[in-house]
C-alpha cells in the first residue's frame, strides 16, 4: 500500500514495488495522477481514488489488496503552509493535520491488517526539516517532527507484536514540483538554486526519487528484519553537514 502514490516520490515507490512482483495498491486524491496505471507494464497496481486521511478510504484500500498485507508507505503529503501571526492557530492546525492526518490513519488500518498475521512493515515518509526547518514552512515542518515520533511511538508499540516501523527523512528530492520551480526562474535563479544545492547536500545534486523508492523498499523488505523505529536520512548527506558561516 502507497498513499500518495500517483505522482513523485510516490510513484516511484509504486513502480519500484511492482517491479519486484509485489501486488500494489495506489491511495491517490486526484484520479488524473493515477492515468499510468492502466498501461502500467507490471499489471500489479491497484488504483485507489480517495483521501489518504478518511479512515473508510484506507479500509477499502485493504480491501482492494489481492493478497495478505506485508507494507504500507505513508507518502501522501501537502506543501501548503502559513506564517503563525498572518493566520488563526486553527488554520495552521488544519494544515498541520493535512500531512499527520494520513499517517495515523493509514498507519492505524496497517496495524489492524498486520496484527492476525503477526507481521508487518510501515514505512513513513518525512523531511530533513524535521530537525532543521526551512523559514516559513512551519505547518509542514511541525508534521513531519510529529511523524517521527510517531514512527518511533509504533516502533516500540507494536515491535513485540512480529510489526516494523521506520520512516526515510528525504532531502531535496528532483520531482515534476521541483523541475516546474527551477523551469520557472531565469539564468542567475536557476544557478543560485543548483549552487544552494551544492552547498546544502554534499553529494553535491539533488536527489532522484528512483534513489528514494530503493531505500523504502528496503525498510519493507525481509533484509531489514531487524531495523525498526529508524529515521534514515535519504538526503545525499545534508543531515550529516553543518554549514560554516566563515564559508560567506
Amino acid at each position: 500500500m502507497v498513499t500518495g502514490g500517483g505522482r513523485g516520490v510516490g510513484r516511484a515507490i509504486v513502480e519500484r514495488l511492482a517491479a519486484a512482483g509485489d501486488d500494489v495498491a495506489v491511495i491517490e486524491f486526484d484520479p488524473a495522477a493515477l492515468d499510468w496505471i492502466e498501461e502500467h507494464p507490471a499489471g500489479r497496481i491497484v488504483p485507489v481514488v480517495g483521501d489518504a486521511s478518511d479512515p473508510a478510504v484506507a479500509d477499502r484500500a485493504v480491501a482492494a489488496v489481492p493478497s495478505p498485507l506485508s507494507g504500507w508507505v505513508n507518502n501522501a503529503a501537502v506543501f501548503r503552509d502559513a506564517w503563525l501571526h498572518e493566520v488563526p492557530p486553527g488554520e495552521v492546525l488544519a494544515l498541520i493535520g493535512r500531512n499527520l492526518d494520513p499517517v495515523v490513519v493509514g498507519s492505524a488500518a496497517a496495524v489492524r491488517a498486520f496484527l492476525p498475521q503477526g507481521a508487518g512493515a510501515i514505512v513513513n515518509v518525512s523531511s530533513h526539516q524535521a530537525q532543521r526547518v526551512v523559514r516559513g514552512a512551519l505547518a509542514y515542518a511541525t508534521a513531519k517532527a510529529a511523524i517521527e515520533g510517531l514512527t518511533r511511538a509504533l516502533a516500540v508499540d507494536y515491535g513485540p507484536r512480529g510489526i516494523r516501523v521506520n520512516a526515510v527523512a528525504l532531502g531535496s528530492i528532483t520531482t515534476e514540483r521541483s523541475e516546474a520551480h527551477v523551469a520557472g526562474l531565469d539564468e542567475a535563479g536557476a544557478e543560485h538554486f543548483a549552487r544552494e544545492i551544492r552547498l546544502l547536500q554534499p553529494l553535491g545534486r539533488m536527489g532522484r526519487a528512483d534513489e528514494v523508492a530503493d531505500a523504502v523498499a528496503f525498510l519493507l523488505s525481509d533484509a531489514a528484519g531487524f531495523i525498526n523505529g529508524v529515521v534514515l536520512p535519504v538526503d545525499g548527506g545534508r543531515a550529516a553537514q553543518g554549514r560554516d558561516p566563515e564559508e560567506a
